[in-house]
């Protein structure tokens, strides 16, 4: 039973802030910024799989972001809207509170497919050479939709707002925040589990000696591939989420600068943490937002603040430990009771 605590934890949480989110006890603003902490949550916890745990670099994850939220962006708008590019919704549009899930899920495979794009060059690169590569993917992506008129091109593209009114004229339910809170539970305890396995062990063996980990036997390319795919997949969730929270994308969204942000949480949550990534995510974003009257000042003071922290803690909030590291009665807590032998 212990180990569901943090499930059980989790849940309730969940449902006092769909709870507090439904009676309007907060408001539009708190609501807004609770989605994005949850997107950032996602973004920062799916490339430390990456960046963290198997010790490459990568800075074009804003790439696969994009791949996901127009996937998800396009289908929805076909299925579920009547628009002068796609014509006739082709499904009811309130079906799209029963296939909202499925459509977000596609827009993570979309992603994933993409990551293969870095998987594969991933083989034979390393370090600065892997970093430019994936930069490289990051600019593909965002030109190629840049260029595609028929999803509106530079203009961007909008209509999933009608998508989530849909889902709300069936049953009157804070939907995206809902979808965030489910993703966000999801994402995590996917990589929790998939870096704790057995099999996950190998990306970390991969960060400590890759030839190493090749003669111990770990199928080190099949490893990459699994890893950035699902690394990817993640980061198209949480575009898909990202495009209906708003309402509407463009492709400018998705440059390094956002590439970069979500890098800066990683490395100030600390790298092969996942606490670290959920604390790093949900600071940075409360900051960025109480600077937001600064306007492009803040991202003067953002910068000076992480050079403060990487002179006096260069590995990070949290390093390479846990929560349950630093306090161990939450281990007590959490932690399935150990077998006797």
């Amino acid at each position: 039973m212990r180990r569901y605590n943090a499930v059980i934890l989790y849940l309730l949480l969940s449902l006092l802030v769909v709870a507090a989110s439904q009676g309007n006890w907060i408001n539009a603003y708190l609501q807004l910024t609770l989605m994005f902490i949850g997107i950032n949550i996602i973004l920062s916890s799916s490339l430390n799989l990456i960046n963290g745990y198997m010790g490459e670099f990568s800075v074009g994850h804003a790439g696969f972001m994009a791949v996901g939220a127009y996937v998800t962006s396009v289908l929805n708008v076909w299925f579920f809207t009547s628009t002068p590019v796609f014509g006739p919704s082709l499904l009811a549009p309130s079906s799209a509170i029963y296939l909202f899930p499925l459509t977000l899920l596609a827009g993570g495979v979309g992603a994933a497919l993409a990551g293969l794009l870095v998987a594969v060059p991933s083989f034979r690169t390393r370090g600065d050479y892997l970093a430019i590569i994936t930069l490289a993917v990051n600019y593909i992506v965002k030109s190629s939709i840049e260029n595609m008129q028929v999803i509106g091109g530079a203009r961007g593209f909008m209509g999933m707002t009608n998508v989530v009114n849909s889902m709300k004229e069936v049953v009157n339910l804070p939907w995206m925040m809902i979808w965030t809170l489910v993703s966000v539970g999801v994402t995590v305890w996917v990589i929790y589990r998939f870096v704790n396995s057995t099999y996950g062990k190998g990306i970390v063996a991969i960060r400590d000696d890759e030839i190493a980990a090749e003669i111990m036997s770990v199928d080190t390319k099949r490893m990459k591939v699994v890893a950035f795919m699902l690394s990817s997949g993640m980061a198209g969730v949480a575009g898909g989420l990202f495009a209906h929270i708003l309402g509407y994308i463009n492709p400018g969204t998705f440059t390094i600068m956002k590439s970069t942000e979500v890098l800066v949480m990683v490395y100030l949550g600390g790298m092969g943490s996942l606490s670290g990534s959920i604390i790093s995510a949900i600071g940075l974003t409360v900051v960025l937002e109480l600077f937001r009257p600064l306007q492009v000042f803040k991202w003067v003071l953002v910068p000076l603040l992480l050079i403060l922290l990487m002179f006096f803690r260069p590995e990070g909030i949290m390093g390479h430990r846990e929560l349950t590291d630093i306090f161990p009665r939450l281990r007590a807590i959490f932690s399935p009771k150990e077998r006797r032998a």
